[in-house]
């Protein structure tokens, strides 16, 4: 169980990391080399997100890399089997991240099926509130799959409980309104935010939306069990280029 892993794994570190990538971007090859680099760098699990023409949650940095990926051909089987490779490969849980038209086209149970047998652990699927995700809470389930789902800073404490009691694996808390990538301030605010998110679940944490370098994660060290790192990750490759990552990874530590 993803719940399990996440437990055991913060027996030996105070506090995880999960990385982003989109696949694809900025080529199916460099994708996986972005992988490997982070996996050798000590990331702990990681999402592979899955390009869509309308990602909702994602700002501009995850936006252009949704579209350059599509506009290269990206297709949703290549990035099936692409998780299948990572997962097979690499010793970490890999999550996939998408939209739930990606789910809808594919069929749900399908979908869960082919996520089970490529040795994948979960998804986020940021659209889809569990009020209206009966059939995918089903096949999840079936699969022994985690469905993770997002506390936000609007959430209610009535709402935010409601949310965990069909979450497996962990939750997800956004750090601020808006979408990813845009500056997020780690204060006094943040700390309340993430005590009533603690107060709403026994599932481990994990925070995204803004993290960026080592100081955001020593301050949410001893809040949260995981901390998020996806839009810095494409600013670095953009900037720097994928040979540049693991030192980005490592750094963080």
């Amino acid at each position: 169980m993803l719940e399990a892993y996440i437990r055991g794994r913060l027996e030996e570190k105070k506090i995880l990391l999960m990385t982003h990538i989109v696949i694809g971007y900025p080529s199916l090859d460099a994708s996986y080399e972005i992988v490997r680099a982070m996996v050798a760098a000590g990331v702990d699990l990681m999402e592979l997100q899955i390009p869509f023409s309308e990602p909702i949650a994602d700002g501009p940095v995850i936006l252009k890399a949704n579209q350059a990926s599509l506009a290269a051909g990206t297709t949703v089987a290549a990035c099936l089997d692409f998780a299948q490779r990572a997962a097979k490969e690499f010793k970490i849980p890999f999550l996939l991240m998408t939209y739930y038209n990606i789910l809808f086209k594919h069929g749900v149970p399908a979908f869960a099926q082919t996520m089970a047998q490529s040795g994948l652990r979960g998804s986020i699927v940021p659209d889809l509130p569990p009020e209206e995700g009966t059939v995918y809470l089903q096949a999840m389930g079936d699969h022994d799959l985690a469905p993770i789902f997002i506390f936000a800073p609007t959430s209610r404490d009535e709402r935010m409980r409601r949310i965990a009691e069909h979450a497996r694996g962990f939750v997800y808390c956004v750090a601020r309104k808006g979408v990813t990538g845009q500056q997020t301030d780690f204060t006094q605010d943040l700390r309340h935010y993430l005590a009533r998110c603690r107060q709403a679940t026994h599932l481990p944490l994990a925070l995204g939306f803004g993290v960026k370098d080592k100081a955001d994660i020593d301050f949410l060290t001893g809040q949260v069990e995981i901390a998020v790192i996806g839009t810095q990750t494409i600013r670095v490759v953009e900037e720097k280029g994928v040979a540049a990552v693991s030192d980005f990874i490592a750094g963080l530590r």
